[in-house]
């Protein structure tokens, strides 16, 4: 049995995962049957083509070469969400972005794609990454996800509509179901008719916020003056686990075990980007961690980051 968890944030939570993957390693008996980790996704700030969670901050080439070094050396992919919806091509050249391709280009490596334009380009210039289709793209329907499927995509990410539809999901052959990702913990309300609109709108604000820190790297950046329609106050963005848990579109860890993996699926998104470390730790807890163990590995892991200084209460 395998599965496989995608998680989130290699670079903001990146004290946080390599304890959390070092638990996993060390401690196998906190943990769920066959729990792995597939990747973990994300970017290094800042990356103009980065989507789906407007990310700030700047890293610098150690910082990445670290990370890099230190996950990949564990056998963990790092996965890159270069989702921008909102691309031209004259983005394609960006140095940053290019640099960090070029680093972390292994073989092991993977990159989440939404632009058709930046998808052809990582493909004709970087062909050794795997690619995943993005959960951006929308794949609401059962004929449109099988039609991706049938595309040269190590990994499709289902629209998380479709997440508890077992009508749909018992029809999907089951060659293919190794290959979809199902968003797990989704914060979005369901059906939301904004989600597209709100994917864009993100990809415009990590683009002017590249652009604004190029031109002024010491002033705040006001996301109002480059794109006054922004979603960034979307009511449901800052749902913690245990809100989430009576949405249509949640996979709670029992049906993950009970359901989905028995029908052959086994790839899981867990997301988190831009939560307080605080949920995406219980988050962790709540679907890789046995229930009758989250109690002490929630604490060996808060104990390993208050020694490390990766957490501290003082």
């Amino acid at each position: 049995m395998r599965v496989r968890f995608h998680l989130p944030d290699f670079s903001g939570n990146f004290k946080l995962n390599l304890l959390f993957a070092e638990m996993l390693r060390h401690r196998p008996e906190f943990f769920r049957e066959g729990v792995e980790i597939a990747s973990f996704y994300g970017v290094f700030p800042p990356s103009i083509w980065n989507g789906g969670r407007t990310q700030g901050g700047v890293c610098d080439k150690t910082f990445v070469k670290q990370v890099i070094k230190t996950f990949n050396e564990r056998g963990i992919p790092l996965r890159f969400t270069f989702t921008n919806p909102a691309l031209e091509k004259k983005h394609l050249s960006d140095p940053f972005c290019n640099m960090v391709l070029n680093m972390a280009n292994n073989g092991l490596n993977e990159a989440i794609v939404m632009s058709p334009i930046l998808e052809d380009y990582i493909r004709r210039n970087f062909p050794d990454y795997k690619l995943t289709s993005s959960t951006c793209k929308r794949l609401d329907t059962l004929e449109g996800l099988l039609g991706e499927l049938e595309k040269d995509y190590h990994i499709v990410v289902m629209d998380y509509d479709l997440n508890n539809r077992f009508e749909l999901l018992e029809k999907i052959p089951m060659e293919y179901r190794p290959r979809i990702e199902f968003l797990s913990n989704a914060c979005c309300e369901p059906g939301c008719p904004r989600r597209s609109a709100h994917y864009h709108s993100i990809g415009v604000q990590q683009i002017a916020y590249n652009e604004h820190i190029k031109k002024y790297p010491n002033l705040p950046f006001n996301v109002e003056k480059y794109d006054p329609d922004h979603f960034r106050d979307c009511p449901y963005s800052q749902r913690g686990i245990f809100e989430i848990r009576s949405l249509r579109t949640h996979i709670s860890p029992d049906d993950i075990w009970e359901k989905y993996v028995p029908m052959g699926f086994e790839q899981f998104k867990i997301e988190g980007r831009t939560a307080s470390p605080i949920n995406v730790l219980e988050t962790y807890m709540y679907y890789m961690a046995k229930p009758e163990c989250r109690d002490e590995a929630r604490f060996t892991l808060l104990k390993t980051m208050e020694n490390s200084g990766a957490l501290s209460f003082k």
